[in-house]
């Protein structure tokens, strides 16, 4: 008899934590998704069942987690606390079941990563990556765009620079520091720049996407200060500025692991160094959160992270 009542007891509470860990999930989903229709879809459940399993849990919680107008939902103060906590119960779960698995990383991995970084970082880093993985196919697209993961249906992308506000996770991968640079040819017809009010007679290659800096970085008498520059040329990603310095076409602002090459060969110079102001670039890795990380995201993360730190153009933290 007392078996039995310990059975069923034991069932009872099984079918709790499983109930509790799927609010979490839907909670969470919502709250990542923007909306009880987005997260249906990606749960394959009706948007009345979502709404139905986040007023459930709201009842069993004894408090509101989201304020619902018609056209968004906002997290409460309890409804923050509770994403966080929920956040990382999930994790947790998902730590555990891959504890015991098979360690096989396979299925399908779509990333996307800025042209210079995925050319230069990237790209040279998957070989190893996939030699350790054959059950895996990596979709793989380089653009200087910002792209939506969710509408692009990407796993992962690498991002170089400050990251916007988003629902989005991230993890850091390293930085480094950024030069100016030309060719020598360029600085045989021009001369090398002194000091950085030299700039003004120069031609100060730049990008012509809204986020970027109008003027350039400089530590002078103690302070820093940004030096407005101008040139005959604009351009929408790194690579091809890259490219149009070593044509010696003008002077360009780029990440050190972008031309470290280049700099070795003696195609490119660095200038104006004394005035670096510690100028350093992030590069992150930055995922759709939750409890249900991909086995492969996670995995490919990992592999960059260690291609990142043992590059001496990175510097953790």
């Amino acid at each position: 008899m007392w078996k039995n009542n310990i059975y069923e007891w034991q069932a009872q509470m099984a079918r709790v934590q499983m109930e509790r860990s799927g609010e979490m999930e839907v909670f969470v989903r919502v709250v990542r998704e923007g909306g009880f229709s987005a997260a249906a879809r990606t749960l394959d459940l009706t948007p009345s069942a979502v709404s139905k399993l986040i007023a459930r849990l709201e009842a069993r919680l004894g408090a509101r987690l989201l304020n619902r107008t018609t056209r968004a939902l906002t997290l409460t103060d309890e409804g923050r606390g509770y994403l966080q906590a929920a956040e990382r119960a999930l994790r947790a779960l998902d730590d555990a079941d891959q504890a015991v698995g098979s360690g096989t990383v396979r299925g399908r991995l779509v990333i996307n990563a800025s042209v210079p970084f995925g050319t230069h970082v990237l790209a040279p880093a998957l070989p190893a990556f996939l030699a350790r993985h054959p059950d895996l196919t990596i979709d793989l697209s380089f653009t200087d765009d910002v792209v939506n993961l969710l509408a692009q249906k990407a796993d992962l992308a690498f991002r170089v620079g400050t990251l916007p506000d988003s629902a989005l996770v991230a993890r850091k991968l390293g930085r480094s520091r950024r030069v100016i640079c030309a060719a020598p040819g360029y600085l045989a017809r021009h001369g090398a720049p002194r000091t950085p009010a030299d700039l003004a007679q120069h031609n100060c290659l730049g990008f012509n996407f809204r986020r970027s800096r109008v003027g350039w970085p400089f530590r002078e008498d103690g302070r820093e200060v940004e030096v407005p520059v101008a040139g005959s040329l604009l351009v929408n990603n790194g690579e091809t500025l890259r490219q149009m310095a070593l044509a010696g076409v003008g002077l360009a602002r780029l990440s050190y692991w972008h031309v470290v090459e280049a700099v070795g060969r003696g195609d490119l110079v660095p200038v104006l160094e004394a005035y670096n102001p510690g100028d350093l670039e992030t590069v992150n890795a930055v995922y759709v959160g939750g409890g249900q990380v991909p086995r492969r995201v996670r995995a490919f993360i990992d592999h960059m992270v260690a291609v990142v730190a043992s590059s001496p153009s990175f510097v953790g933290g």
